[in-house]
């Protein structure tokens, strides 16, 4: 993280990718952008540097982006002077990225590597040196499986900053008896801290989406006392399968008549539904239940 108490560094010589400059490459490249990949560009510079500063990365990092695309918020992270492992899972894009930061960032093109990978399917040990940092503008429809995996697969990322969609974003963060409190934001809290730290408009993206983004800004703290994760996610995942229901109504018929005193021994109220339930809630009852499994 950045000391709070150095100078900022002179950003008038600094050069993103503006809408001119996409649609130009986007046209070199014969790119049509790809729904099923989220491809939703970014065409603001300004909110480009929004997205840096609330990351707080800097030198000492090394960042992981996901989904870089043309190039837009991997430039102005280089520019901030981290380290940055781009992962791109579109080979026409990930081969263009080092030449369009060479053109836009040539003194830092040496903190650059870019990785051909499907974030879903990257390991520890796959990316070097290890990341530290997760910034990254997420495609909508794969944003809660990246970075609950990502999280899981690289323990020494120790904070991060997603732009998602805004009621993704929303889910992520909500707090126990919130109305879009759920599995995302329980899982979420197993790894992190989490908050909503802004909003990006729709206008600032090639195509424009049809909704809000959120940014959402965590930091990664120790896991809650009791089962391990495999465990409590998977009686997550059962509890809020039957949201609106019980949880004793929900347990017994995967644990038998025995929940109820189950229930009493993790101190948790049968009448109580998965969605009143904090992260803490379920891993101690889910040690109370691994006798029944």
């Amino acid at each position: 993280m950045p000391d709070p108490g150095s100078p900022l560094p002179d950003t008038s010589a600094q050069r993103y990718l503006d809408a001119r400059r996409i649609r130009a490459l986007a046209a070199e490249l014969g790119l049509r952008p790809s729904k099923g990949r989220g491809q939703n560009f970014l065409l603001d510079a300004n909110t480009v540097r929004k997205i840096v500063g609330l990351a707080q990365v800097g030198p000492a990092d090394v960042v992981l982006e996901i989904g870089p695309g043309l190039g837009s918020l991997t430039v102005g992270l280089l520019h901030a002077g981290p380290r940055v492992a781009a992962v791109e899972i579109d080979p026409v894009l990930a081969r263009q990225l080092p030449a369009t930061m060479a053109d836009l960032a040539p003194t830092a093109t040496g903190n650059l590597t870019v990785v051909e990978r499907d974030a879903l399917t990257l390991r520890e040990g796959e990316v070097a040196p290890t990341p530290t940092a997760l910034v990254a503008n997420l495609p909508y429809n794969i944003a809660v499986p990246v970075i609950l995996h990502l999280l899981a697969a690289f323990p020494a990322i120790e904070r991060g900053l997603v732009m998602v969609q805004k009621e993704v974003a929303d889910r992520l963060v909500a707090p126990p008896g919130s109305r879009v409190y759920g599995v995302p934001s329980v899982k979420l809290a197993w790894y992190a801290e989490s908050s909503r730290v802004g909003l990006v408009p729709p206008t600032v993206f090639w195509p424009a989406p049809n909704v809000e983004s959120g940014l959402v800004r965590f930091t990664r703290r120790q896991p809650p006392p009791g089962a391990d994760r495999r465990t409590t996610f998977a009686l997550i995942d059962l509890a809020f399968s039957q949201r609106r229901k019980m949880l004793r109504s929900v347990l017994t018929p995967r644990y038998g008549p025995g929940v109820l005193a189950t229930l009493d021994q993790a101190g948790i109220a049968p009448e109580a539904r998965a969605e009143t339930l904090d992260v803490t809630d379920f891993a101690r009852l889910a040690t109370y239940l691994l006798p029944v499994c």
